[in-house]
């Protein structure tokens, strides 16, 4: 045994790094992203190790025993419990590198799957079969098979194909002592004596175990409640005879304390072809839920409840999702999902269903056959463990009663009895989940910003366990039980139950040394809390952070680590995680370096030496997680609690570099308006500069990424040739004039874009405007948090528009998404009320021709299309009104789902941001438009996107949509010979 150092983290990490092949990462970012989980509780590891291979977690773990370092798997590390988390351990991130699917066997209905394999992943797999894994939690994006048997997951379909439980064949394990095994069927009797005389430690592991099972049959048979969604304690009675002494299933749901998961085998299920919904409306969820046992006769594949307390918390989120309007009437409903290999089996199975429901008089339904109907529908209920973190008053809601469960018949009793323990303590939920499994999600508004808020808690969650046990429920029906539940389990478990547990775990982990005080031996559910009182110092912030009272401490709070940000399938969040794989670059991964800060920052002094991130304001650690934040806004349309890290982040830069000295790129490009201003009074001496061996330098004094290409100014700026336009074109006296809003990049770097707006306006019967002199969004300042001149920016923009003496009501255009979206969100933010009556008259280019002139003649252009959408537009504008218009010109239109484009304003020019930015676009964007045919019509409103395809796409342009009707428009007045 070598003798421990004065350093043993840093000596572990030297170690690991010098033999793994992996990623080894021992630094205050990565233990601090890796210290939470999407419980409470917050637990800094000594470090992170990110194996490559199995041999790599062999290596890290017989380290870790010899230096008596705990170790922690991790998946997606969206544990609501607490499991994913541990206090100086050695967390092992089994996602980055081992997360294939090995095998698909269709003849026996199985897959086999290294830890980390993502479950969509594996239900992509095994697809082509007509098979899938059963259970699927809503966090299937991005949730790993290892995760799910450590917590021994469900989902809305567990009532056809059960627990995580019920579809694991085969367990490799991997010991704390360095024995490895495979466990898993059922086992006759021969079996297990072969098994006794195997040579070695695993000889006697399985005769510990036996000789432990044969000792405790009537306890085990006795004291474990039978219901479906028992995912509370060791599942021991797996071990029994009549349950086959399925080790493997013993193991799923023990949380990652008996063994490393190195590879699993698990069963498939049919998947029907064809769905159909049935949506039940009932006048409360009481009522849902006592309808539930006479419904499960009909083989519903699902059986899930959601009140209207859920629908409200969904609407304070955000717009009203069109789907809600297929909700038949009530205030609670049952999603009864049935399947079939026909779309008419299909249909006639649900429709069963809902006759069965109209039986209840109090019963309304809806019958729901459209696949695409479905799907938004499903995604209102998916979106709940991410919607009811926030009450539909605004207020914070968190776990911690997540997901008991009992009886379903029993479950509308339940149901009402909990409700009536929330009100004794003057607390809110919003009760939803699993009914036809008697399982209920629940998150509360424990007050843990006040100094009574940590005894509510505990007296709330110790009545709410004494209560499910009362009904012969489990206190966790999912999740598992973690921190957050197995200080509670004496309560539900005799006293003797509770003893097998620990021994169980001695059997797997004599030395304690995976996960500690996970189930065994507990941590206090009460201990640990990643926040337990209000702020003792107010910040000075220079932003209002209107939906969180003002303080950004709750603004970051609003992630509770769903990990929606690190699925990297779809959608604008995040492009930087997607690029890198890294979790301190996903919006979680940001969100929790500025908790931990701000947690330095808002507490005494004496506090500071716990915390990870202690330099406040200052932090390196925060400043290059932001570095590669490219501002996009996705994760604040996109995640569902609507994190908005391109405000924190302006936020941070704002008081990162206060009186202090700035990155090149923030003089360069932060003030790219002013230098293009000056630009504009010599462009062609500008061009010869830039394109001679000065560029260069340029290039490097300005903090621009080498491989960039400087744009090419062109001779005249859209406001000259507007006002030589204007002189020779007045406009008709009956025309309406609108304001077109000149953006610096529209202006000065493509005014062919304005142009082309001015004719279609012009040819739609408008008299287009313009502001009196130079205008500007302040985009470019604000993006680098120098607040100050933007406002002023802002306020002397205000002051031009004011002078050019139009309507108060006047509409104005704005062509660039970014500027006309900093125009409609950032504009108000800076300047309060002062700032509202402009964004709330602007809006863009296909708005206003689709709100303005709904019935004005469009050309027709039966071309097809490829449409590239600004993140901006994505996250702030919405892009309803661009393809109505599109639909009216005829337009062939494909919009992808492509996310941002990487450049993102000065981000891709910036030094050292090159690679990302090509990453970013290389993903879905350029390999789309380069597979363009060449007489698509490529569309891109944004600057930064026409940049990009420009600049890395082989020379294919893009069009901005005013562009291509003004091309239209042009081409049809040309006279026919």
């Amino acid at each position: 045994m070598s003798r421990p150092s004065a350093d043993p983290g840093a000596e572990l990490a030297r170690e690991l790094a010098a033999v793994l092949r992996g990623e080894v990462r021992f630094g205050a970012a990565e233990r601090t992203v890796y210290g939470h989980d999407a419980s409470n509780y917050r637990h800094l590891p000594l470090g992170v190790v990110k194996p490559a291979d199995l041999d790599d977690v062999r290596t890290a773990l017989a380290l870790c025993r010899r230096y008596r370092v705990p170790v922690v798997a991790r998946g997606a590390g969206t544990s609501i419990g607490g499991q994913a988390i541990g206090p100086g351990a050695v967390v092992l991130d089994f996602r980055r590198h081992l997360g294939s699917v090995l095998e698909i066997d269709p003849q026996a209905r199985t897959a086999r799957v290294q830890p980390g394999t993502v479950l969509d992943d594996l239900q992509r797999a095994a697809k082509p079969y007509g098979l899938r894994f059963g259970p699927d939690p809503s966090t299937h994006s991005r949730c790993t098979i290892g995760g799910m048997i450590g917590n021994d997951s469900c989902g809305s379909h567990s009532l056809a194909w059960g627990r995580t439980a019920d579809n694991v064949e085969r367990l490799e394990l991997l010991l704390a002592d360095g024995t490895e095994l495979t466990v898993g069927g059922r086992l006759t009797a021969a079996e297990r004596a072969a098994l006794r005389e195997l040579p070695g430690p695993l000889g006697q592991l399985h005769t510990r175990l036996q000789e432990f099972t044969d000792r405790n049959l009537a306890v085990i048979r006795q004291g474990m409640p039978r219901l479906p969604r028992r995912t509370s304690g060791y599942p021991l009675d797996a071990l029994l005879p009549e349950h086959g002494h399925h080790l493997a299933r013993a193991l799923t749901g023990t949380e990652g304390t008996c063994a490393l998961l190195l590879g699993a085998t698990v069963r498939l299920v049919e998947d029907p072809p064809v769905r159909a919904l049935v949506v039940a409306g009932y006048p409360d969820e009481g009522a849902a839920a006592d309808a539930v046992p006479a419904l499960l006769p009909y083989g519903p594949l699902t059986a899930e409840g959601m009140a209207a307390d859920l629908i409200a918390a969904l609407l304070a989120a955000g717009p009203r999702p069109p789907a809600l309007d297929r909700l038949p009437a009530g205030e609670c409903w049952l999603f009864l999902e049935a399947g079939g290999t026909t779309a008419l089996e299909a249909y006639q199975a649900a429709r069963r269903l809902a006759d069965a429901v109209r039986r209840e008089r109090s019963a309304t339904v809806a019958l729901v056959t459209d696949p695409v109907e479905q799907r938004q529908l499903w995604a209102v209920r998916e979106a709940g463990a991410g919607i009811v973190t926030r009450l539909p008053g605004g207020g914070e809601a968190w776990p911690g009663w997540e997901d008991s469960a009992v009886p379903p018949e029993r479950l509308g009793d339940y149901l009402r009895d909990l409700r009536a323990l929330l009100r004794r303590h003057g607390l809110r939920g919003v009760p939803y989940g699993h009914f036809g499994d008697g399982c209920v999600h629940l998150r509360i508004d424990f007050p843990l910003d006040e100094p009574h808020g940590v005894l509510v808690f505990r007296e709330f969650l110790e009545q709410a366990a004494d209560l499910a046990v009362s009904y012969g429920g489990s206190l966790s029906g999912e999740h598992g039980d973690g921190q957050a539940r197995a200080e509670l389990l004496p309560r539900m478990y005799p006293t003797e139950v509770i003893g097998l547990f620990g021994e169980f775990k001695r059997i797997w982990d004599p030395e304690n040394l995976l996960n500690p005080g996970a189930l065994v031996d507990p941590r206090p559910l009460d201990a640990d809390l990643r926040f337990v009182t209000a702020p003792r110092r107010p910040l000075p912030l220079a932003l209002p952070y209107e939906r969180d009272g003002g303080s950004l401490v709750k603004a970051v709070h609003r992630c509770v680590g769903v990990a929606k940000c690190v699925d990297p399938t779809t959608g604008v969040m995040c492009p930087s995680y997607m690029a890198t794989s890294e979790e301190r670059h996903s919006t979680r991964g940001r969100a929790r370096l500025l908790a931990e800060m701000l947690r330095g920052l808002t507490a005494d002094s004496g506090r500071r030496t716990g915390e990870a991130i202690p330099d406040g304001w200052r932090s390196a650690e925060v400043r290059e997680a932001l570095d590669l934040c490219l501002s996009c806004k996705g994760c604040a349309s996109d995640c569902p609690v609507h994190v908005d890290m391109a405000t924190y982040k302006t936020e941070f830069l704002y008081q990162h570099y206060r009186h202090r000295p700035r990155p090149l790129a923030h003089y360069s490009m932060g003030w790219l308006p002013l230098w293009l201003r000056a630009v504009a009074l010599a462009p062609g001496a500008a061009n010869t500069l830039v394109r001679s061996p000065a560029g260069a330098l340029l290039k490097r004094l300005g903090g621009i990424d080498r491989r960039r290409v400087l744009p090419v100014f062109p001779p005249e700026t859209f406001t000259r040739w507007y006002r030589r336009h204007r002189a020779a074109h007045p406009a008709p006296v009956d025309a309406r004039p609108v304001l077109l809003w000149p953006d610096t990049f529209s202006n000065h770097l493509q005014p062919d874009v304005l142009r082309s707006a001015v004719e279609v306006l012009e040819h739609l019967g408008f008299d287009p405007r313009l502001p009196d002199g130079p205008v500007c969004c302040g985009l470019t300042w604000y993006s680098t948090g120098q607040l100050g001149t933007a406002r002023r920016v802002l306020r002397r923009s205000l002051g031009t528009l004011a002078a050019a003496g139009l309507p108060a009501d006047t509409p104005v255009i704005g062509l660039d998404p970014s500027c006309t979206a900093t125009l409609r969100e950032d504009l108000p933010r800076l300047l309060g009320a002062d700032g509202r009556p402009l964004s709330e008259r602007t809006r863009t280019f296909a708005e206003f021709i689709d709100e303005l002139a709904p019935d004005a003649p469009l050309p027709r252009i039966r071309r097809e299309a490829v449409t590239q959408t600004h993140c901006h537009q994505h996250s702030v504008l919405g892009s309803a009104a661009d393809r109505r218009v599109e639909a009216r010109l005829g337009l062939q239109n494909r919009v992808l789902d492509s996310g941002c484009c990487g450049l993102a304003g000065n981000f891709g020019f910036e030094r050292g941001h090159f690679e990302v930015s090509e990453a970013i676009a290389e993903r879905i964007l350029l390999p789309e438009v380069r597979a363009a045919g060449p007489d698509t019509v490529l569309l891109a409103d944004g600057f930064s996107c026409r940049t990009q395809i420009a600049q890395l796409a082989d020379g294919r342009r893009a069009l901005h949509l005013a562009e291509l009707i003004a091309r239209e428009l042009r081409t049809a007045a040309r006279p026919t010979d």
